[in-house]
């Protein structure tokens, strides 16, 4: 089996949440939960921040903590530039955890490592899980994936993606014909791809869908996607999610 790293991108300032990974969360920054996650599924876990303290509680918490820039447009550039600093083989793994999402499943990170394990050609392995509404077939914050053969992505999008001519309008109340999948933003890579992601330029996919997965798509990165095996536990990205979640872990 390929080596596994787990990278946790853990960039401080949140445009939504202010120093989101720092709070409490039952008596332990929210960091510290994910970090917990990690050491179970990897000896090799890893937080690339840009925050002294992010960096301090990474280290009391048992993960490598890596210093990287603050000048970083998104979490795989981060991810790269941590990846450079540790030297690893460029067929190793590299799985990228949220700092953000402390109830994420070992299960799923594992099935995204085994699927791109599966599929040596692929760079980029992630998960996906079926609509089942018109109402989340037709929010643009819900990004959709268009599949192909052999579990290859053909296409992310905020639009509802593949377009049923015949069934689908702006207004659709019930849901067209055909398959229709959500895009669960949980990827593994191997390392060659992080690093020759960060020498892509902005592809104008990317920066018309505001999506960075677009990138190597687009500059032609075999991505493979399959099914969640388990629902996956909502992020924190707002006030009302962290009191959410500080209610689920009190019971």
């Amino acid at each position: 089996m390929t080596n596994r790293h787990i990278i946790i991108p853990a960039r401080y300032n949140s445009s939504r949440l202010h120093g989101k990974l720092m709070l409490d969360l039952e008596g332990k920054p929210v960091i510290a939960h994910t970090i917990e996650v990690a050491k179970k599924l990897a000896s090799s876990v890893h937080v690339a921040t840009d925050h002294e303290e992010i960096l301090e509680c990474a280290l009391e918490h048992g993960a490598n903590a890596i210093m990287t820039s603050d000048k970083h447009q998104s979490g795989t550039d981060r991810l790269a530039e941590a990846v450079a600093k540790l030297s690893l083989p460029k067929q190793d793994l590299v799985i990228n955890l949220q700092g953000d999402e402390p109830l994420i499943s070992p299960r799923l990170l594992t099935q995204a490592a085994d699927l791109l394990e599966r599929y040596p050609e692929a760079g980029i392995a992630t998960l996906k899980q079926p609509i089942l509404n018109a109402e989340e077939l037709m929010n643009p914050n819900i990004v959709k994936i268009a599949m192909g053969e052999n579990s290859s992505v053909i296409y992310f999008s905020r639009a509802p993606i593949p377009y049923n001519r015949d069934e689908m309008s702006s207004s659709i109340s019930s849901m067209p014909s055909g398959e229709y999948y959500r895009h669960i933003g949980l990827y593994v890579y191997r390392v060659e791809t992080l690093l020759n992601i960060s020498e892509m330029k902005e592809h104008h996919l990317e920066a018309t869908e505001k999506l960075e997965q677009l990138r190597p798509l687009a500059n032609g990165v075999r991505i493979v996607a399959e099914d969640a095996l388990e629902v996956p536990h909502h992020g924190i990205d707002t006030e009302e999610d962290l009191f959410r979640l500080r209610k689920k872990l009190q019971f």
